[in-house]
């Protein structure tokens, strides 16, 4: 990723954020950039097509690097047979993809730090930031139906698991933007290992014993099918404001648990 990030990339990205902290978003002109970033504005538009562009060029690499690393751990890539399959984890591969996201905030500090407080002062910004968000979740849905077995792979399984990967990481990535001077990496890693548990165990612990051959059918009975095996439940949570990680996590098990 900091290899793809190149110098005049860096140097456009950069100089606009920071003259769009000090000058205004509406006051800096293309121009303005490209004097900073000791560019020409041919070189601008060849790379960025706006102001709000260059203000997410680094998600544009991103979200390039994470279809390619996710790309690499398909079983095809990988030359994995069907019967391997089950040797590829894929919710793991999520989070490797997530964490991925979350340690280039961290590596580029200042410009992370400087480009949170824009889109809280810039609504067309926040807009923006909300559809990159979603791409970053159809990318990580469209490989775990890639890549799940085929008897959860179009079910909605899928779906819960990329958007919760992306909710909790951007809950912890926002509190780390508010004070980065905290390591949060060991909560990000613990908060993922509960959603992978979750995924593996969607319908949660049960007492009930399976039923008996010939016993009334209990298909009606929340988590459990008409054979008495734990059904897949989907959970989606909905959570107002800013909720932090354990916010999510409490509202994930607690709906689990219901």
């Amino acid at each position: 990723m900091s290899a793809a990030r190149s110098n005049t990339h860096a140097q456009a990205v950069d100089a606009a954020i920071e003259l769009f902290t000090r000058k205004g978003y509406e006051q800096t002109t293309v121009e303005d950039i490209a004097d900073a970033a000791q560019i020409s504005r041919a070189t601008f538009f060849r790379r960025f097509r706006s102001k709000e562009d260059v203000v997410f060029a680094d998600h544009e690499l991103l979200l390039d690097a994470v279809v390619v690393l996710l790309g690499e751990s398909r079983p095809a890539a990988r030359g994995v047979t069907p019967e391997e399959l089950e040797n590829v984890d894929p919710y793991v591969e999520v989070c490797k993809a997530a964490r991925l996201v979350f340690d280039h905030h961290v590596g580029q500090r200042e410009t992370s730090v400087a480009r949170h407080r824009l889109l809280q002062d810039v609504p067309a910004l926040r807009d923006r930031e909300l559809v990159t968000t979603h791409r970053y979740e159809r990318a990580f849905t469209s490989y775990l139906r890639d890549t799940l077995p085929t008897d959860t792979r179009n079910s909605t399984a899928s779906v819960a698991f990329a958007a919760s990967v992306v909710a909790v990481h951007n809950a912890i990535l926002r509190r780390w933007l508010r004070d980065p001077d905290q390591d949060l990496r060991p909560e990000l890693e613990e908060a993922f290992a509960d959603l992978r548990r979750a995924a593996r165990n969607p319908a949660g612990p049960t007492t009930e014993p399976p039923a008996a051959p010939g016993s009334p059918s209990r298909a009606d009975g929340p988590g459990v099918t008409a054979g008495g095996a734990p059904a897949r439940r989907v959970v989606v949570t909905v959570l107002d404001g800013d909720p932090d990680p354990d916010e999510v996590a409490r509202a994930v098990r607690d709906a689990l648990g219901a």
